[in-house]
């Protein structure tokens, strides 16, 4: 049975449908997902436009409901929509299940959000004038969200888009069609005007390029490629409509002499080949010290070559497959441009087979690198990671920040002035000390510098300045009679 797409409040059916395979298993078929129309773009615009004024004058309370419920039935539900997740989407079970497990907390957080909208009040320059300044819903809010983290990137969009009062179009990936529809029947059935949410699968090209030149869109808030970011505040600009985006990163983290090596070698391994490397924190420069490089590659190489690659619902996985063909052929260029590059591949980098046919790959790691090499200067999405050999703190953070990105950073040591050096000087949105390059407490903003982020900070209160417009009242009330 083909799954459909939630228009104007009703399930229905495009022109046409796609199937959706686990990547684990190439014969397991999830399903079939129709694809929105053109048409049916249109409808659901218009009436998230109409849900929108109803949904703006629900009572706090009554909206803090609606996402605590969301939130609440996402955690109960983790592990049977996580393994939905890791068999769609191919990272490792107890990632899937965690993911969705986080999605619901940032539906919680922001059901309390519901009931924490304070404004502001001054007085003017001019006598007996008040002013009132506070937040309003922007409007209809098109989210089109990635494939990599396809619940949890989803939710700390759609969650403070509804906290603050707006209406959602979702274009999810087309790669990762049945978590979509998941998650948007728990937000159907709840208590939220007809039309407020919408689900319109389809392709970038199709739906997305049509959601983002429409003029009923009042925001529009993507995570995915620079190039593809870069076309859509192209098109969006022509409307002046607000956008947000999360793009690519190039994540470095600096292991420094005096490192605790073990700790270091996890946060390499686990940052570099979590998610199949398919996340945009992951540490695809390892920048290390040359006093501590050769400890740390023999063991870098030798917990890499251990990993267990995998089925996503096997026992023991920590590495699934990557999430696609095209993906893993991609992955696969990259391997034979760092060896045309001079790099030397150390282990890892090629197709493997696995009882189950699937786009399983080994993680691998380059060696003798520089920082001008491609591999070092593109996003590679796979499981393929760099080391750099350094031979100062200063030439470290040199390197980190020679880069077009800027989404996070790290650096692994016990010097407490190298750390806060590091902390004010590192040019990311993000940056961690002795912990993995990442950055998903839902209560504090997440976003970076450069190619990597355009528009307001994601996650945390941070959220309001996208999913809001700021009033500005003056209040003459005049004399009491």
């Amino acid at each position: 049975m083909t799954k459909l797409n939630l228009i104007a409040g009703d399930w229905v059916a495009g022109d046409q449908d796609i199937e959706n395979v686990n990547p684990s298993d190439l014969a397991d078929s999830i399903g079939r997902f129709t694809q929105a129309t053109g048409p049916q773009l249109e409808k659901t615009l218009e009436a998230a436009r109409a849900a929108q004024a109803t949904w703006a004058s629900y009572l706090p309370e009554r909206k803090q409901a609606v996402l605590m419920n969301i939130g609440n039935e996402l955690m109960a539900r983790a592990e049977e929509l996580g393994t939905l997740l890791s068999r769609e989407e191919g990272k490792p079970l107890a990632e899937g299940k965690g993911e969705v497990y986080r999605a619901g907390q940032f539906f919680t957080y922001y059901a309390a959000e519901c009931l924490r909208q304070i404004g502001e009040n001054a007085d003017s320059v001019r006598a007996g004038v008040e002013i009132d300044v506070r937040r309003e819903p922007v409007g209809v809010v098109v989210v089109i969200s990635p494939w990599n983290f396809p619940t949890a990137t989803a939710s700390w969009k759609i969650a403070p888009a509804l906290c603050y009062g707006n209406a959602v179009v979702w274009k999810p990936a087309n790669v990762t069609p049945a978590s979509a529809v998941a998650l948007t029947e728990i937000i159907a059935k709840q208590d939220i005007p007809k039309g407020l949410f919408s689900l319109v699968m389809g392709s970038g090209r199709t739906v997305g390029q049509k959601l983002v030149e429409s003029p009923v869109v009042d925001a529009i808030s993507f995570t995915g490629s620079v190039p593809v970011g870069k076309s859509i505040a192209a098109s969006a600009i022509q409307n002046l409509t607000k956008v947000q985006m999360e793009m690519g990163s190039k994540n470095a983290l600096a292991v420094m002499e005096d490192a605790d090596l073990d700790l270091a070698v996890t946060l390499a391994l686990g940052g570099a080949f979590g998610g199949s490397g398919q996340k945009c924190t992951a540490s695809s420069r390892l920048i290390v010290h040359d006093a501590i490089h050769d400890a740390f590659v023999d063991q870098l190489i030798a917990g890499a070559k251990a990993m267990k690659v995998g089925h996503a619902l096997e026992d023991g996985t920590q590495m699934g497959p990557v999430v696609s063909d095209d993906q893993l052929q991609e992955n696969l260029a990259y391997v034979e441009l760092g060896r045309s590059e001079g790099a030397e591949l150390a282990c890892g980098g090629s197709r493997l087979e696995r009882p189950h046919k699937g786009y399983y790959m080994s993680p691998g790691v380059f060696l003798n690198t520089t920082n001008n090499m491609r591999i070092n200067r593109e996003e590679m999405f796979a499981p393929l990671t760099s080391v750099i050999r350094v031979g100062s703190y200063d030439e470290a953070l040199v390197t980190v920040n020679d880069t077009n990105f800027g989404l996070t950073s790290g650096i692994v040591t016990h010097d407490l002035a190298r750390a806060t050096h590091f902390r004010r000087n590192a040019r990311t949105g993000v940056v961690t000390v002795n912990l993995p390059t990442a950055g998903t407490d839902y209560h504090v903003p997440f976003g970076g510098r450069g190619d990597s982020s355009y528009g307001p900070r994601e996650q945390g209160k941070a959220a309001a300045e996208f999913y809001t417009t700021v009033k500005t009242a003056y209040i003459s009330a005049g004399v009491p009679s």
